[in-house]
């Protein structure tokens, strides 16, 4: 991973990706006393409790998308393009085999070795603790490819392999020994089962057929056929029944009574892709499916007439989403709308809370009756939806535009199905043209009314309780070309429209009436509001963005940068980052106030849609042709990162999607240490000279100093201390007959309270200072010494400047020039002021009788005043503004 944890955002994890077209694998686990289910989510593997189907395990990522997988009582084979690696407690990689040169397809764990078939037709036996290769076998292409691998119950170190051509090979590992051939049937063998019987084995056929064949014997006992194409998986049912369940290409499953050699019922439509992997659960009737389209799901056969029924099930899309926002405030929940037609919602927090909306329908009723498969009355996928929270208990709450569909759709998230409403305008109740519909939509903050853009032009609002339309813009349309983008401010005030015309309209919402009208400099491709904030972004055909404040209807911001079309646009929560993601792969981060870009990441798949949540914690993302949604953590709250804004030339490095447990890289120390070095600022301690700048120090060093008397005489104690008298450790007493202690003896030595003149009379560091100072012009060690001292010391210091304290008129002069140096030079401002006047408190009578004296309080007097009269302009300046702006009507 390049530096992925040194920008803004890091790979978290991803949402919603549950099974692919590799085969599961289901295990037992003796100490647990229950089955696993492991199946390859594209770069991990994910572990499934049959119970609850609940995930209990996710592997560390691998470098490519999983392409086989197997698994044995103590390990996890998982193989992508020619590397197989072995995972240990369903979560690290202990063992690596490399060796073949072309991509493995076929996987068997056998004992203490596991068999691997690549696609040019190599097997390798590796053994597993050594990772070394065990035995390599060659096979002719032309003659015997193999398609299909088994290892026989009870025949001991012996496989058989099944080949495109037919025909079926018995092998002895141990002693490389081809034992017997099968002519097999003329067509290529697709999938082998072991049957609860000894000797027997299903093959399932290229053609739809299935072979229940003894190998013992090499004869055929029986044989079925299935309409449906290739046989993808076969299993058997061990609770009892005779029953034998085979998938198909197209997603059914036929299940065939083995008593009687005849169908029992057909589950159709059990996935909505290939049937990847099939196998019951050994003796319950359990049946676990997977398939391409992201999704596990348990069957169980308790009915009569021998067909299953869902029990449980995990499900994501089965194509690519298109659109995903927040639902909510509190971040949790995501909803998606898929190419797949569906609208699902993903819990950010727990996958118990993920929740289908299902599929957009004109007529549920008939949807029903047609099924999956031949169901002309499904709706096209989503292209844009809005939601909002405030009213979807009592009706519903999203609304959503279908692709070159004219009809919008309702949809309520508390009862997880399609609503009640279809909106589309009266003019086109009864006839659907082709050529018109719906572009955008926006829903209300109160719940109430949706907004709906068309693609003539036509801006309608309709009440989402009832489905009523409640009028449109303009006479007869909004605009001359098609809505690019529609939204309604916080407080139902505004509506503002944007067209491909290259104009944005701000209308009264209630009134429909005509606010302003801004001309763009291109044809925006899409909007977003932020509500919060009243800041409105747009993206350009060309794009470029700009930002819009919809108080004063100016364009504040423009930026440049990306080199693909926008796909889409967030705000973060508190509206200081615009966060937008394009098909040139990058996701960038642009910082308001300051107009820089602060942040960018280079992806390798183009993000179709990306939102912030609510809380600021995660940034989601979608991707073209990855079926997962993807969630960034923002570092800046949990860690120090660099906001600064990005150099012109900056190249952003690439950036790997997160995998669906957060992958701890064993550099990622190191790679924080490098990409989040920062350069730490240090403040100088004046910006500027013109600037006046005021120290550091506390407010105690120096506002107190005029009032020191009145401090002491308050904290002045009203009776003297009394020394607590030391009791002797063997109590005296009286000699004599009776014993008595003896009384304590007064005590009368007094403290002289006579100040020593010897100790005042030696030099303070501050005085030898200000008097070599004098000389050298250096004010800035005193200063520092006066700095590092208490307000009783500097008072101390302070009065011992007088030639009655022991000091002098020359080294007086010295102070004073001390404070007209911090005077010139603009810092220490405050300190400068209360030196000062602490000092013509205690010396005033002495600096007036003094001429040299005299006049350097003159020159200070005149500095003191032009400084005085240049900040106070600055403060009247801002005072006024600020008056301005509580008072003024914007």
């Amino acid at each position: 991973m390049a530096c992925e944890s040194g920008g803004l955002f890091a790979g978290f994890r991803a949402l919603g990706r549950y099974s692919g077209p590799v085969p599961h694998a289901l295990r037992y686990h003796g100490r647990h006393r229950q089955f696993y289910v492991t199946a390859a989510a594209g770069r991990s593997v994910h572990t499934y409790n049959v119970n609850k189907l609940g995930i209990v395990a996710v592997s560390n990522a691998l470098l490519q998308d999983i392409t086989c997988l197997a698994a044995d009582r103590m390990l996890v084979f998982a193989s992508y393009d020619n590397v197989l690696h072995a995972f240990a407690r369903n979560k690290e990689v202990v063992h690596t085999y490399e060796g073949h040169k072309a991509k493995i397809h076929l996987l068997l764990p056998f004992g203490d070795h596991v068999i691997s078939v690549d696609t040019t037709n190599v097997l390798i036996v590796w053994d597993i603790q050594s990772e070394e290769e065990y035995l390599q076998m060659d096979f002719d292409k032309a003659i015997f490819a193999v398609s299909a691998i088994l290892h026989p119950s009870t025949y001991l170190n012996k496989i058989l392999l099944g080949s495109e051509q037919g025909s079926l090979q018995l092998w002895n590992i141990k002693s490389n020994k081809l034992l017997y051939s099968f002519a097999g049937w003329g067509l290529g063998v697709t999938t082998l089962q072991q049957a609860p019987a000894v000797d027997v084995v299903a093959v399932g056929l290229v053609s739809g057929h299935i072979i229940v064949h003894n190998i013992k014997f090499d004869e055929t006992l029986m044989k079925f056929q299935q309409d449906w194409g290739p046989i993808t998986a076969i299993s058997f049912r061990t609770d009892g029944h005779q029953v034998m369940a085979a998938g198909s290409t197209i997603g059914h499953i036929a299940l065939w009574d083995l008593e009687e050699k005849k169908l029992i019922s057909q589950m159709r439509n059990a996935h909505s892709t290939a049937i990847a992997g099939m196998s019951f659960v050994p003796g319950e009737p359990l049946l676990i499916t997977n398939g391409a389209d992201n999704a596990i799901r348990v069957w169980i056969f308790d009915g009569p007439g021998g067909t299953g029924r869902i029990l449980r099930s995990r499900m994501g899309h089965s194509a690519p989403p298109t659109k995903i926002r927040y639902h909510g405030q509190n971040g949790e929940q995501i909803l998606s709308a898929g190419q797949d037609g569906t609208l699902q919602s993903f819990s950010t927090v727990h996958e118990r809370f993920n929740k289908s909306l299902g599929r957009g329908s004109i007529n549920k009723k008939k949807s029903k009756r047609k099924g999956l498969q031949h169901d002309t009355m499904a709706l096209p996928p989503i292209t844009a939806f809005a939601s909002e929270v405030a009213r979807q208990n009592d009706w519903d709450g999203i609304v959503a535009c279908h692709q070159g569909y004219i009809t919008c759709t309702t949809w309520n998230y508390q009862k997880t199905s399609m609503g009640t409403h279809k909106l589309r305008p009266e003019a086109f109740s009864k006839n659907k043209p082709l050529d018109i519909y719906a572009t955008a939509v926006d829903i209300t903050s109160c719940g109430n009314f949706a907004v709906i853009g068309m693609s003539t032009g036509q801006v309608d609002v309709y009440n989402m309780q009832s489905g009523i339309h409640r009028g449109c813009y303009g006479k007869e349309r909004a605009h001359e070309g098609a809505i690019r983008g529609v939204a309604v401010d916080g407080l139902n005030q505004l509506t503002i429209t944007a067209g491909r015309e290259g104009l944005i309209k701000f209308w009264k919402f209630k009134t429909k009436d005509l606010v302003h009208s801004t001309d763009l400099s291109s044809s925006p491709s899409g909007i977003l509001l932020h509500r919060d904030s009243g800041i409105l972004g747009i993206a350009f055909d060309d794009f470029g963005i700009s930002v819009l404040d919809i108080e004063t209807r100016k364009i504040v911001r423009r930026f440049s940068g990306h080199h693909g079309r926008i796909n889409d646009m967030t705000f973060s929560p508190d509206g200081r980052w615009l966060i937008t993601s394009s098909m040139d792969c990058t996701i960038k981060t642009w910082d308001l106030p300051s107009g820089c870009l602060i942040d960018c990441f280079l992806l390798d798949s183009a993000a179709v849609s990306i939102t912030m949540s609510p809380t600021g914690d995660f940034l989601a993302s979608s991707h073209v042709d990855e079926l997962g949604i993807y969630l960034w953590s923002n570092r800046s709250l949990y860690s120090l990162v660099s906001l600064r804004p990005l150099p012109a030339d900056y190249k952003p490095s690439m950036v790997m999607l997160p995998g669906t447990c957060p992958v701890q890289d064993v550099d990622a120390a190191g790679a924080e240490e490098t990409c989040g070095e920062m350069i730490e600022y240090d403040s100088p301690e004046q910006l500027g000279e013109q600037l006046i700048t005021l120290s550091l120090l506390p407010e105690s060093r120096w506002k107190n100093l005029l009032n020191l008397d009145i401090i002491k005489k308050k904290n002045k104690p009203r009776e003297p201390p009394k020394v607590p008298k030391s009791a002797p450790f063997f109590i005296p007493t009286v000699p004599g007959l009776i014993p008595r202690y003896a009384a304590p003896e007064q005590e009368n030595d007094t403290q002289s309270k006579v100040v020593n003149l010897g100790v005042l009379a030696q030099k303070s560091d501050f005085y030898i200072h200000l008097e070599e100072a004098l000389s050298t012009n250096e004010y800035t060690t005193p200063l520092n010494l006066l700095k590092d001292m208490g307000p009783s010391n500097i008072e101390i210091e302070l009065r011992g400047l007088a030639p009655e304290g022991g000091g002098s008129m020359e080294v007086m002069l010295s102070f004073l020039r001390m404070i007209g140096m911090m005077l010139n030079k603009k810092y220490n401002f405050e300190l400068a002021q209360a030196y000062l006047a602490l000092f013509l408190k205690l010396h005033l009578k002495i600096l007036s009788s003094e001429p040299r004296l005299l006049e350097e309080i003159s020159r200070l007097s005149t500095q003191l005043e032009e400084t005085w009269i240049h900040l106070q302009t600055l403060f009247n300046q801002s005072l006024c503004v600020l008056k301005y702006m509580k008072s003024a009507l914007l």
